[in-house]
């Protein structure tokens, strides 16, 4: 159904560019609106596991990721914060074992040649101020010119114009979290692994991007007051650092190293009872925001996209699409949310004796069946929306 289905995305970060040319490539009449001047991202990293890679080998950009930078990871390294060794659990036995690290600058690239290669409009300072749902969709924008199309989604994120029009308004919560980030070069030859160091209510995670030429520094501090939910706010390297003053000397080296710095406040935000309307869908953060403690948020919003052109594809009208939509990815997003929350209470234990037990259980557990250790991600890497 979606041959000559117009189609306006908006947002043009990973999942509206994945959505974009997953749904142009089946056909579909495809326009991304994107309120920047141009498409950029700030400098971060993000992790690429097994299975959003295979949403981009379906997409056919798996071979252009391996050759733009992207790191091939086999090692996650958890850590005590002083330096002490908890945990190595080996990527390359995971089945499939790709699992990558890549600036997020280089996957919005390679997503936006991508979406213009199938035929994709990208219109650049487009402010969407409204949407309305209908049997077409409406999208206006600043200043009150509209745009419609038979179906509009919203890949645009946790201040998303598309999910109140199809939920009502929410506010989003504060989870007592905050964290910084940052690149630095790579001086101490990090090749193929994350590590994670974990300390009394922090931790900090980091492993290379660009090739190898510079790691990506995370750093979360449980905090009781709200900072602003934004991904551009810059802070001092001193405040990091003075965070994070009693971590080992692997911590202090990277953090020492630290020339500009990115700090913004977790929010969360319910997971959207409504996914979709007549004419509307959401997809990504706007659906579903997580917690950045499981490295899924990126990988979700390339499932979401995956699904949603899939799903579509599938039907016989749209609304049986949509529905379709919502019913394949609802339960397996709320999953991941909830993992990604429990994983801050893992990595953040401030009790000295319970945190020395539960590294003493990882070690042992390792130790005595490394398998069984990565085993319980099967249901996270092993899936494969491709093959559904």
């Amino acid at each position: 159904m979606l041959d000559g289905l117009k189609v306006i995305v908006i947002g043009a970060g990973i999942g509206g560019l994945a959505v974009a040319r997953a749904l142009a490539l089946r056909g579909a009449d495809v326009t991304v609106l994107e309120q920047a001047a141009e498409i950029t991202e700030v400098g971060a990293g993000i992790q690429i596991s097994p299975n959003g890679l295979a949403v981009l080998r379906a997409l056919g950009l798996e071979a252009e990721l391996e050759a733009g930078g992207a790191v091939l990871a086999d090692t996650v390294a958890l850590k005590d914060y002083r330096g002490g060794a908890v945990l190595d659990l080996d990527l390359t036995q995971l089945s499939p074992h790709k699992y990558y690290f890549v600036h997020r600058a280089d996957l919005i690239d390679l997503l936006a040649q991508g979406a213009r290669a199938a035929g994709v409009k990208i219109q650049l300072l487009q402010k969407v101020e409204a949407v309305e749902d209908g049997a077409v969709g409406q999208v206006i924008l600043r200043g009150g010119a509209r745009r419609e199309a038979a179906l509009v989604v919203g890949c645009d994120g946790v201040h998303s114009r598309v999910r109140p029009a199809l939920n009502g308004p929410s506010e989003p919560f504060f989870t007592g979290h905050a964290a910084w980030r940052a690149t630095v070069p790579n001086l101490w030859g990090r090749r193929s692994d994350v590590q994670v160091h974990m300390g009394p209510g922090r931790h900090l995670v980091s492993y290379p991007i660009c090739g190898g030429a510079r790691v990506n520094l995370v750093a979360v501090q449980e905090q009781q007051s709200w900072v602003a939910e934004s991904w551009t706010l810059a802070d001092s390297p001193a405040n990091l650092r003075a965070a994070f003053h009693d971590f080992g000397p692997e911590a202090q080296a990277m953090l020492a190293a630290v020339q500009s710095v990115h700090y913004w406040g977790l929010f969360r935000h319910e997971v959207a009872a409504r996914w979709h309307g007549q004419s509307l869908a959401v997809l990504g953060d706007a659906a579903h925001p997580t917690l950045p403690f499981l490295a899924q948020g990126a990988v979700m919003a390339l499932e979401d996209a995956y699904g949603l052109a899939q799903s579509l594809a599938g039907a016989d009208g749209l609304q049986e699409g949509l529905a379709a939509y919502q019913q394949l990815r609802a339960a397996r997003a709320q999953k991941v949310v909830r993992t990604a929350t429990g994983n801050a209470r893992k990595y953040h234990l401030s009790f000295g004796p319970l945190r020395f037990a539960a590294h003493s259980v990882l070690r042992l557990g390792g130790a005595v069946a490394p398998r069984a250790m990565l085993r319980q991600f099967d249901w996270l890497y092993g899936y494969d929306i491709t093959q559904i």
